[in-house]
C-alpha cells in the first residue's frame, strides 16, 4: 500500500534528449533535462512511457546513472533487447532534441545516501551496474571516505558499461576496489578462467562478514537471487543485502 500511495503522487514530466553516449554496441546513455525535476537518490530509477501515433503506450522502468542534482540533468542508461518494444528506439531511433514522457523518481529501498558510513559491497550483473554508478559517482561527488568495493560480471570485456570511468574511480585516492568476473571471454594475461560469479569469488572479492557491510545487488533475477544465497552462506546478514531485480519495476525491454 505505501508504494502505491508513493506512485500516486507522481507526475510524468516531459524530457528533452541533450545528449547520446553509445557506452558498448548495445547500450546507449541518454542525457535528458527534465521539466520540474525534484531530484533524486543514488540508486533509484524512473519510468519512460512512449506514446506511438496510434495511442498504443509503452512504460519501461530505467535506473538512473547520475549523481542527485535538483536542478538536472538526469542520466539513464539503455541497454539493447533483441525483442524489445522500447529499448530499440531508445538505443537506435532516438536522437537529441527528441522528448520523451518520464515518471520519477521512484524507490527508497535499493539506495545510497552520502551520511552512510560503514563499508559499501556493490555486485552488478550486465546492466545492472547502471543504479550502482549512481552511488559511484556520489561518492566521488561527496568526496567521501567510506570504503566501496565492486564486483562487476559482464560477458566479455566488451560489455563494461563505464569502462574508461571505472578504471579512473579505481586508480584515484580513496579508490573504489573493482573486480571483475568474465562469463564468456577474458581479457587477455588475465588470471581467472571464464565463469559466473561462485563462492569462492565472493569470499576472495567482498567483505568478510565481521565488517558488516552494505551490499547492494542488481542484475537479472536469477543472478540477484543467486548473489544474495552466496552472500547469506558467507555470513551476511540478511538485512543487509539490498537487492533490485530486472523485472521488478516493470522490466527494462
Amino acid at each position: 500500500m505505501a508504494g502505491t500511495a508513493v506512485l500516486r503522487r507522481l507526475k510524468w514530466r516531459t524530457a528533452r534528449v541533450l545528449d547520446l553516449h553509445d557506452e558498448t554496441a548495445t547500450a546507449r546513455t541518454i542525457r535528458l533535462a527534465v521539466r520540474d525535476w525534484p531530484g533524486h537518490i543514488a540508486g533509484q530509477h524512473v519510468d519512460v512511457r512512449l506514446t506511438a501515433p496510434d495511442g498504443y503506450t509503452a512504460v519501461r522502468s530505467y535506473s538512473i546513472a547520475s549523481t542527485p542534482n535538483p536542478d538536472g540533468p538526469i542520466e539513464i542508461t539503455v541497454e539493447r533487447l533483441p525483442n524489445g518494444e522500447v529499448s530499440p528506439y531508445l538505443t537506435m531511433e532516438l536522437m537529441v532534441g527528441d522528448e520523451l514522457e518520464l515518471r520519477g523518481p521512484i524507490g527508497g529501498w535499493f539506495v545510497w545516501r552520502n551520511d552512510q558510513r560503514e563499508p559499501i559491497q556493490l555486485i552488478a550483473g550486465g546492466s545492472g551496474i547502471v543504479p550502482l554508478m549512481s552511488m559511484i559517482r556520489s561518492r566521488v561527488l561527496a568526496n567521501s571516505a567510506v570504503q566501496f568495493r565492486l564486483l562487476y560480471s559482464v560477458r566479455n570485456p566488451g560489455s563494461i558499461f563505464y569502462r574508461s570511468e571505472l578504471e579512473a574511480v579505481s586508480a584515484t585516492p580513496r579508490s573504489i576496489v573493482v573486480d571483475y568476473a568474465f562469463t564468456r571471454v577474458v581479457p587477455k594475461d588475465w588470471s581467472r578462467p571464464a565463469g559466473r560469479i561462485d563462492q569462492n569469488l565472493i569470499a576472495s572479492t567482498t567483505w568478510p562478514a565481521n565488517i558488516e557491510a552494505t551490499y547492494y545487488v542488481c542484475g537479472p533475477s536469477d543472478f540477484v537471487e543467486n548473489i544474495a544465497d552466496m552472500l547469506s552462506r558467507a555470513g551476511n546478514r540478511r538485512d543487509r543485502i539490498k537487492t533490485e531485480r530486472f523485472g521488478a519495476t516493470g522490466g527494462r525491454k
